[in-house]
């Protein structure tokens, strides 16, 4: 076993800071307003929290597109505020892991403007230009993710630029000794402000060759992120995962093998394309299978084993809310969000909460394209409607899979918006904030908060949630039960993930005691056992 980190041990809770807390009515969530719930996150639990982007930025994609990376976007606060919220957290055995948005930049980033001053500008070459192909147009058919061509065509030079994202993205050329310097220098300038590390944007693209249309795991990848670690984190003990949409196991393990110092894990998003039919884009639904979840999970536990190590998420600033999305957001909230939350922590690897998730937020439901704000969702709409797709269609896409779902305000009380502002909030809070909300769930014992709690704590005092092997077991389709055994003992972990009844039938098993549950049962026997819908519990196996 490779040696041990206080990443793997902690559970990480990421904050969007836009939609956290507003502290001055503004309408936009702030630095301070994430500093005055501190107390809140200590209560939860959590080791760590990631960040998503606070530096300064036009905002043209929430954030990530990056003006400087040395300041804090005004509506945030400023450094005095993020030095402080560093220190605070510090205090509550907390650590702040930055976002780190290094496959792009904005177009109002200083680079890029002197880049656009012309050929010969020494700060061309930190982007991704290319001559016209013969005919003229854009060099060739790349796509850009947020729809339409990847080149923008720059009037001045007669030369396009490269953008995987927005227009206003542009991508920065690593192939550019000088680029990667900055990036490592404007890293050791968060380091030693004391932050805890790093999650990095689409990291899988920085190695591309777009003449190729190689766009991630392009082949000189591993080599700029060892560069990376050695002259950045590698010395130190700091959280580092990557975002990495392509990613196999295989491919995982040369991310995070400890041997070969790149990063210390990665998020891989295999099951998050199980309600999409395969080979379209994510708004092409299709009926989600529980039986794939367990292939996809079974695969990532076993093969990763201990060469590499598991980010285990359901929830982030891209994804619609799990509760609506493969839980049960109505008659059955409460125990869907708890099984959820059960199946994913006792695995193996380190667990993400995101804002909302612990008190079992939902998506917000729009019906009209005019309440939309998130750019993907808008420009998909314009696009498909312009191929002749149904209008409604489109909106109950949008309900399903919009990544506005999970930006929505944090619901902290039943005051005027939720308690998340005074003033008139940038996204439109949850209607259903008067009954979900945190100051509810930690008034009642039996809250979804409580659950989270507890397998926060579980986790600290339990090595066999960190460091134990997985098996899963051979059960109904609808049931996803599975072992974790480490140094003798043994746990089972069951989940009914259905609105029906189903039966367990595991009479090999002997149950003992409780560790967490969801209903109210004594589990006496594991023979021809009748689940409740959405019953979920972990016991310790008598041997």
């Amino acid at each position: 076993m490779a040696s041990k980190h206080w990443w793997q041990e902690v559970v990480v809770y990421q904050v969007y800071p836009r939609s956290f807390r507003d502290s001055n009515g503004d309408g936009i969530g702030d630095l301070q307003g994430i500093i005055s719930k501190l107390d809140y996150l200590e209560k939860l639990g959590i080791g760590a929290i990631w960040l998503s982007p606070v530096y300064e930025s036009p905002n043209d994609d929430n954030g990530y597109d990056i003006a400087d990376y040395r300041a804090i976007m005004k509506e945030f606060g400023t450094m005095k505020d993020m030095d402080e919220l560093i220190v605070e957290a510090k205090k509550r055995h907390i650590r702040i892991v930055m976002d780190l948005v290094v496959n792009h930049t904005s177009d109002e980033n200083k680079w890029f403007i002197e880049a656009k001053k012309g050929k010969d500008n020494p700060y061309r070459d930190y982007y991704v230009w290319a001559d016209p192909s013969a005919d003229g147009g854009a060099p060739n058919d790349l796509q850009s993710t947020f729809s339409g061509s990847a080149w923008q065509y720059d009037e001045k030079s007669n030369q396009y630029y490269l953008h995987l994202f927005s227009k206003k993205q542009p991508d920065l050329n690593w192939q550019n000794p000088k680029v990667r310097q900055e990036v490592y220098d404007m890293m050791n300038f968060w380091i030693d402000k004391g932050i805890g590390g790093f999650r990095m944007d689409v990291i899988d693209l920085i190695g591309k060759i777009p003449e190729k249309k190689i766009t991630g795991n392009g082949p000189q990848l591993h080599e700029f992120l060892h560069e990376m670690n050695r002259q950045t984190f590698g010395d130190k003990d700091m959280l580092t995962v990557g975002e990495t949409w392509g990613a196999t196991p295989e491919i995982a393990k040369l991310y995070s093998d400890p041997k070969r110092q790149e990063l210390g894990m990665v998020f891989q998003f295999e099951h998050v394309g199980l309600d999409e039919q395969p080979g379209k884009e994510k708004w092409d639904l299709q009926p989600f299978k529980v039986a794939g979840l367990k292939r996809v999970f079974n695969k990532w536990q076993t093969e990763l084993d201990n060469d590499g190590w598991n980010s285990l998420f359901w929830n982030n600033h891209d994804l619609p809310r799990i509760v609506s999305r493969w839980g049960n957001d109505k008659e059955y909230r409460v125990q869907s969000a708890k099984m959820l939350a059960i199946l994913l922590h006792m695995m193996k690897g380190t667990p993400y909460i995101y804002q909302g998730e612990e008190i079992g937020m939902t998506n917000r439901k729009v019906s009209d394209i005019s309440e939309v704000s998130d750019i993907e969702s808008r420009n998909m709409y314009a696009e498909r409607l312009a191929e002749g797709y149904d209008k409604d269609d489109l909106i109950h896409s949008i309900n399903v899979k919009g990544r506005d779902n999970a930006r929505t305000p944090m619901q902290w009380d039943d005051s005027i918006n939720g308690g998340f502002s005074s003033g008139k909030p940038w996204l439109a809070v949850n209607p259903n904030y008067k009954e979900i909300n945190v100051k509810s769930a930690l008034d009642d014992p039996k809250s979804i908060f409580y659950t989270y709690q507890k397998l926060i704590q579980l986790r600290k005092d339990n090595p066999i949630m960190i460091w134990g092997d997985f098996e899963l077991l051979k059960t109904a389709d609808d049931i996803f039960a599975y072992e974790r055994h480490y140094q003798g003992e043994t746990w089972l972990v069951v989940n009914n993930f259905s609105n029906n009844e189903n039966k367990l039938d595991l009479p090999d098993i002997k149950p003992g005691e409780v560790i967490i549950q969801n209903y109210l049962e004594e589990i006496k026997s594991l023979s021809n056992l009748t689940l409740k819908p959405w019953q979920s519990f972990v016991v310790k196996v008598v041997k």
